[in-house]
This record gives C-alpha cells, sequence and structure tokens, in this order.
C-alpha cells in the first residue's frame, strides 16, 4: 500500500479544489492550477480534504497513487504559499535587473540577454551587495505558484550562464558550492 497516497489532502480556507476532465483544478489567492490524475486514480473531494484512491495494486498503480498525491499536495501548497528559488549572478560587470515583463541579464557576451517572465511568476533582484570570492553578487528571487515551473525558469536562466570552474563567475543557485579548479599558474 502506497503509504503517501493513502494520506488525504487537506484544503485550506480560500482554495477550491474541482474535478475537471480527468484533472484537478485548484483555485487560490496566489492563482489557479491544473493537476492531471493518472489513469487509474480517482479523487474524492469532501468538506475539507481530498481522497484519493487507485483502482488495483500493481506496482505501477501503487506508483502513480503516491505521485499524484505529491502533485495535488504541492499545487495546494503552490496556491496558497507559492514556491520560491533563488539564484546568484556572480561576476565583474555580471548586472540582472526586472524591467516589466522582462529581466534584463548582462553576462559578459557581447549582448545583454532578455528573458520574459511568465505572468503568473513575481521576479525580483536584490542587490545587497554580497560578496564571493571579491566579486560582486546580486540574487535573484523567482515566486511562482507551480514548484516544477519555478524550478524549469530558474534553470533555464542558470543554463544562460553556467559558474566558472576557474573564476566562480556565472549563475548558480544559491547555496551551491563551486569547487575551484587550480589554474596553470598554481600547478
Amino acid at each position: 500500500m502506497s503509504r503517501i497516497g493513502k494520506m488525504p489532502v487537506e484544503i485550506p480556507s480560500g482554495v477550491k479544489i474541482s474535478v475537471v476532465d480527468g484533472a484537478l483544478q485548484v483555485e487560490g489567492p496566489k492563482g489557479k492550477l491544473n493537476t492531471p490524475l493518472p489513469e487509474g486514480i480517482k479523487a474524492q473531494v469532501e468538506e475539507k480534504e481530498v481522497v484519493l484512491e487507485r483502482r488495483d495494486d500493481s506496482r505501477n498503480q501503487r506508483a502513480q497513487h503516491g505521485l499524484a498525491r505529491a502533485l495535488l499536495s504541492n499545487s495546494v501548497l503552490g496556491v496558497t504559499e507559492g514556491f520560491e528559488k533563488r539564484l546568484d549572478v556572480v561576476g565583474v560587470g555580471y548586472r540582472a535587473e526586472v524591467s516589466g515583463p522582462w529581466l534584463n541579464l548582462t553576462l559578459g557576451y557581447s549582448h545583454p540577454v532578455q528573458v520574459p517572465i511568465p505572468e503568473s511568476f513575481e521576479v525580483s533582484v536584490d542587490k545587497s551587495g554580497k560578496k564571493a570570492i571579491n566579486q560582486y553578487v546580486a540574487t535573484l528571487i523567482i515566486k511562482g505558484p507551480d514548484k516544477a515551473a519555478v524550478g524549469q525558469y530558474a534553470a533555464d536562466i542558470r543554463s544562460l550562464r553556467k559558474p566558472d570552474v576557474y573564476k566562480g563567475k556565472g549563475i548558480r543557485y544559491e547555496g551551491e558550492h563551486i569547487k575551484l579548479k587550480v589554474g596553470k599558474k598554481g600547478a
């Protein structure tokens, strides 16, 4: 029996959940999300909780049961509190700023990089000026209701200039440790 799947998901006040075309529609103060239900999984929406049931006890159904419950739980958490990822932009001359629906990045290329900000996301730049290895650091704060979409957006921004293993410059997740290699002079 799936231990995660059989646990009910509590519905906080201000959140509305309904079953629409084989998916759960979750509405809350931070937005509206659709969570697909895998084949063989049924949802029973009660007054204060949602209970997911599976068709049989096959290995695949048990796995899908736990997955569906985790996705629903993340959707409920996303529309109430939201999710956040933080990225550090490290490097001399590397800058980040938000202007309207665009995130403008200066990353050492011959041109500035503009990344569109999705509608449901909130992106801000914290220029507190913390330093990492004698380099200026700006922190990008990405907030949104969908956990997977926030993580993918952060990964896409990080891929624009991955951290350099010799100087440590680039975009990295906050708290990510980059092990610097010794260059030719140090060998």
